[in-house]
């Protein structure tokens, strides 16, 4: 028995839903009476993908979206999350000055021909200006430039961005510099990538602008941005492209239209332009084939779970969070919903005490989850009640 009081099994319980059932028939009745995962019905080209509206947080696709792979230039984005922290608690300003080092020069300037500004070495840049090209132009000399300016050296700043990293929920990513050159266990996920993005775009909405810019001129040399979302006519303004040979062509593309915002992460494209059409495809397939639903309120009861040697068989359990989600306008027949819990429960339950979760499913990927309570207490049964529901939770649980 864990510490709230719950037997926990190998198998998970499934509870008994109120109104949702109703709602989510009208929305998807195949799946309601069949209870069995269909497949996706979009297709991608890409070996890994994943598709998040922003307001909820509700997946609308995903395809391997948990494999570790190598982050490539997208690392950058971990950089400016450091970078934008910093400048938000005051630890840096826009206008501090950083000289460029002949380590930053040789290894992310022009000697290294990679993405560069072309700072030149023992001159100096300011932060604003570092922060463009390193957004706008990938430039690898100015991420070196500011991982050194704030952390001493770039082996410092990576632990600066891995502490960052698992303090916004990237529990899986490892950053190992600041350019995403390739390094022996740097890995990111495609979902971790999203999550990041719209972490961003959320804390930091002045800073996240400059994922729109077109291009950038610093010391007479205009480089365009890499991102061809940019002017693809969707709405697109962020965030960055990657390529590694191991991992391919990679891209994380913000975008919004209609106040829907959307974050699509995909890898392994084995070029830029089949990049850009597979990006731009799964956008316009979150932008153009879902609708918001609204299920319940914060705190509706959604539904009730058995309790065993209770004064009360069941429990009945409320949403902490409204019940929100998107679902696709078409093949309704793809959403499912599940109230799980560990079980059985036992007695006593207190009021508020967390008990399983909502799971909103859309084919085979996990859209939403809501954590549920109870939403009354239930006291200790009396003896011969507990003895009847252990006898039969032995005769029948295992029917399970």
């Amino acid at each position: 028995m864990n510490a709230d009081g719950m037997a926990v099994l190998t198998h998970k319980h499934r509870g008994r839903l109120t109104g949702l059932s109703l709602a989510l028939v009208l929305l998807a009745p195949t799946a309601w009476a069949q209870g069995e995962a269909s497949k996706q019905r979009f297709e991608t080209k890409a070996p890994q993908a994943f598709l998040m509206e922003a307001k909820t947080g509700t997946v609308l696709f995903s395809k391997q979206p948990d494999t570790l792979i190598a982050p490539a230039a997208l690392a950058k984005l971990m950089t400016m999350e450091v970078v934008f922290d910093a400048l938000k608690s005051g630890r840096a300003k826009l206008d501090d000055v950083y000289t460029v080092s002949e380590n930053a020069w040789r290894t992310g300037g022009a000697p290294s021909r990679g993405s560069t500004m072309f700072a030149a070495v023992k001159s100096q840049l300011t932060l604003n200006d570092l922060i463009q090209g390193a957004i706008v132009q990938s430039a690898n000399d100015a991420c070196i430039i500011i991982a050194e300016g704030m952390a001493g050296s770039e082996a410092k700043f990576a632990e600066l961005m891995n502490e960052r990293a698992r303090e916004i929920g990237l529990k899986k990513s490892v950053f190992k510099n600041a350019t995403g050159l390739p390094a022996e266990g740097q890995v990111v996920s495609l979902s971790e990538l999203a999550i990041l993005g719209r972490h961003i775009w959320e804390t930091y909405p002045e800073l996240y602008r400059i994922y729109a810019q077109r291009d950038f001129t610093w010391n007479k040399i205009t480089q365009r941005n890499r991102n061809p979302l940019l002017s693809a006519g969707i709405g697109a303004d962020g965030m960055g492209t990657g390529y590694t040979e191991a991992s391919g062509y990679a891209i994380l593309g913000s975008a919004e239209q209609n106040g829907r915002r959307l974050f699509a992460a995909m890898s392994g494209m084995t070029s830029e332009a089949e990049r850009a059409q597979e990006a731009r495809k799964l956008l316009d397939y979150g932008l153009n084939g879902f609708e918001d639903a609204h299920l319940f309120d914060a705190g509706a009861i959604i539904g009730t779970a058995r309790v065993y040697g209770g004064m009360k068989q069941d429990v009945p359990l409320k949403s902490l969070d409204p019940v929100e989600v998107f679902v696709p306008l078409t093949d309704k027949d793809l959403v499912k919903v599940h109230l799980v819990y560990d079980g059985p429960l036992r007695a006593p339950i207190a009021s508020n005490q967390p008990i399983g979760s909502l799971e909103v499913w859309i084919g085979d990927s996990l859209a939403k989850s809501f954590q549920l309570a109870a939403a009354e207490d239930v006291a200790l049964g009396s003896l011969s009640s507990r003895a009847a529901d252990a006898a039969h939770e032995l005769a029948f649980g295992w029917l399970r």
